[in-house]
């Protein structure tokens, strides 16, 4: 029990630090993108780096949520935001770059997320669940704010959600059934990291129905 515990710890806060890191610049790239002011790039650098992990916290019952309990998080979220205003970020670092923090953000909280909730006596299930919600929740508020359909809802968008599930999936059954070591929480992160740059690569899309072809409405 004590290795499990040092493992969910050093996974939690570093996993956490990175994944807020990464988030927040996914948020602040697209507030560039979007061509918003300063407030408009810190919010969306904050909001996108802490809304999965309040999301989680209101879930399991962690009141007050980290985010408003430990100021680092909400810290390096302000600081990425403020590096991204002042420094002047040329159109094409707006494009890959975002993807790319996106990527480590969501494999980085899909794990924290789960290892947090198995933590909280959540079921193997529920904690995978709640993983994906940490790993998807701020990339669909960033989306929202940001004035576009969230990814994770557009036909025809690369693998987002599905790459955060497995990796989730994974984790929570290493809780559950084996003698879990944060290497393995840094394995599942960094393959669920691969796949979602390998599907933006290779053009990877979800499954459809098999009745339904690009540009049908499959209501007709």
């Amino acid at each position: 029990m004590n290795r499990l515990n040092d493992a969910v710890m050093l996974l939690h806060h570093s996993g956490e630090l990175i994944g807020t890191i990464a988030f927040a610049a996914s948020g602040a790239l697209m507030a560039v993108r979007r061509n918003l002011d300063v407030v408009g790039i810190l919010l969306l650098a904050v909001a996108t780096a802490l809304g999965g992990g309040i999301l989680r916290d209101i879930t399991i019952g962690n009141t007050p949520p980290n985010a408003f309990t430990d100021m680092r998080y909400l810290i390096a979220a302000v600081l990425t935001g403020l590096l991204v205003f002042v420094w002047r970020v040329p159109a094409r670092l707006t494009t890959w770059p975002l993807e790319i923090t996106d990527a480590v953000g969501l494999g980085m909280f899909a794990v924290v997320g789960t290892v947090v909730a198995f933590q909280w006596g959540l079921s193997a299930p529920g904690s995978a669940l709640l993983g994906l919600m940490t790993a998807i929740g701020g990339g669909v508020i960033r989306d929202i704010l940001s004035g576009h359909v969230p990814s994770v809802l557009r036909p025809g968008e690369h693998l987002y959600a599905i790459p955060a599930l497995a990796c989730a999936t994974v984790v929570a059954v290493l809780l559950r059934y084996t003698d879990y070591q944060a290497w393995m929480g840094l394995a599942c992160a960094v393959i669920a990291i691969s796949l979602r740059l390998a599907s933006l690569k290779f053009d990877w899309h979800g499954p459809r129905p098999w009745y339904v072809t690009a540009g049908d409405d499959p209501r007709r």
